[in-house]
């Protein structure tokens, strides 16, 4: 990864391309068939098989679509399954935290001043947290407790708070964000894959041996699919704050990441009850304002910052740009030229906290932040946005030339 950046920033850069394309086509088709189950309208005709129906309009013409609540009487003759939506998303997103967190653990996973764990613990930690928390929930949903579905519903949130503390008592914040996140898909994505689509096949199997499907199937499925739809929103935002500090950076960003799952079930509230013809429960976008103006302000509480810290010990690959030639001058260059936002007291007008969570004041947090500050500083003029602090060409040719060195000599040793 340090030897090849730059194709490495764009398998990222494909990779997460990837997840959004298929994010998309999964949350569309999720929350079309949601829509439509509740907008449809049961007083059929007499003689008419099918559970509910619906009339729409759409790219020029009329469709007319209707749902059988367990199967139609016959198998037809074409079926369109909708999975490899979910199976896609689910895949893309976590080839992103192994190439992001995972191979890089020691810099985006791991935060000594958090909970002091060797980079391969904390990945088995991660990819047994994904794994138990499926478990866990499967077993929820399949024993007794879980045939009250509001009932289960309020311990899953219950479920979903203790995660968001309990990550964030292990990982960094920008990762417990990433993971509380992909705990929450990983769930979702399972429903398809071990829950929904079995069941489907039970029906489609009985429907082709002239068997009449068991409708507890289908009950099940909606479940998990009402599930489904409720934790989605919370998730793309979870997903989205790695590029926000104020959410996943500050004391008490657990009870952030909580009380936005608490907007998620608002703003689909409102949005079920609509489709379902049930009113427009506006109380809800004043519910969801007032919880987003709670984690506003929940952001700015924080405990005192220790007044001295302990000299940190770079790590080897730290110690390697550290070490290279003109570091001296890099570091001058970036303390002078970004330090005055990436710092713990950001002293640049309008920047409150550091963007991204990145610091870069002293040695080892430059060293830590190579990668990136030969990508958006030296072959790229990402950074400073609209080169505010004024770095010259001279300067980012020295970047360039420091990272580059620090790499060669690597090869050599």
């Amino acid at each position: 990864m340090d030897e090849y950046p730059i194709i490495w920033e764009w398998l990222l850069f494909a990779v997460r391309w990837l997840h959004v394309i298929t994010g998309i086509a999964w949350i569309g088709s999720s929350f079309y068939f949601i829509a439509l189950d509740l907008g449809l309208k049961r007083d059929l005709p007499e003689g008419v098989l099918a559970d509910g129906e619906e009339w729409q309009v759409h790219g020029g013409g009329f469709y007319h679509i209707q749902k059988y609540l367990v199967a139609p009487a016959e198998m037809p003759e074409h079926l369109t399954w909708f999975k490899w939506e979910s199976y896609a998303t689910w895949l893309s997103g976590f080839a992103m935290m192994v190439m992001v967190y995972y191979v890089s653990a020691d810099l985006f996973l791991v935060d000594s001043t958090v909970f002091d764990i060797s980079p391969v613990k904390a990945v088995l930690i991660s990819l047994a947290s994904l794994t138990v928390g499926w478990i866990i929930y499967d077993f929820l949903c399949k024993s007794s407790f879980g045939q009250d579905n509001t009932r289960l519903m309020v311990l899953l949130y219950i479920v979903l708070v203790a995660m968001a503390w309990g990550y964030t008592q292990v990982f960094s914040g920008r990762a417990a964000f990433l993971h509380l996140g992909a705990f929450t898909a990983t769930i979702m994505s399972a429903n398809v894959f071990f829950i929904i689509m079995p069941n489907q096949r039970v029906v489609v199997a009985d429907l082709k041996a002239g068997r009449t499907p068991d409708p507890k199937y289908g009950k099940i499925a909606k479940q998990r699919s009402t599930h489904n739809n409720y934790l989605t929103l919370p998730v793309i935002f979870l997903m989205l704050s790695n590029h926000y500090p104020l959410a996943f950076a500050t004391e008490y960003s657990w009870i952030i990441a909580s009380l936005v799952f608490l907007m998620g079930v608002t703003i689909r509230h409102y949005f079920n009850s609509k489709h379902a013809r049930k009113g427009h429960p506006t109380w809800t976008w004043l519910a969801t304002a007032v919880l987003f103006v709670v984690i506003m302000w929940i952001s700015t509480l924080s405990k005192p910052l220790p007044d001295e810290e302990e000299e940190a010990v770079l790590s080897p690959r730290e110690q390697m740009f550290a070490s290279a030639v003109s570091f001296e001058e890099v570091r001058d260059t970036v303390q002078g030229r970004c330090s005055m936002c990436h710092a713990v007291e950001p002293s640049w007008e309008g920047i409150i906290v550091p963007p991204k969570g990145v610091l870069l004041e002293t040695d080892q947090q430059i060293a830590a932040h190579a990668r990136e500050i030969y990508i958006n500083a030296g072959r790229t003029n990402a950074m400073p946005p609209n080169n505010v602090s004024e770095i010259t060409n001279k300067e980012r040719k020295l970047i360039i030339a420091w990272y580059e060195a620090a790499i060669k000599g690597e090869k050599q040793n």
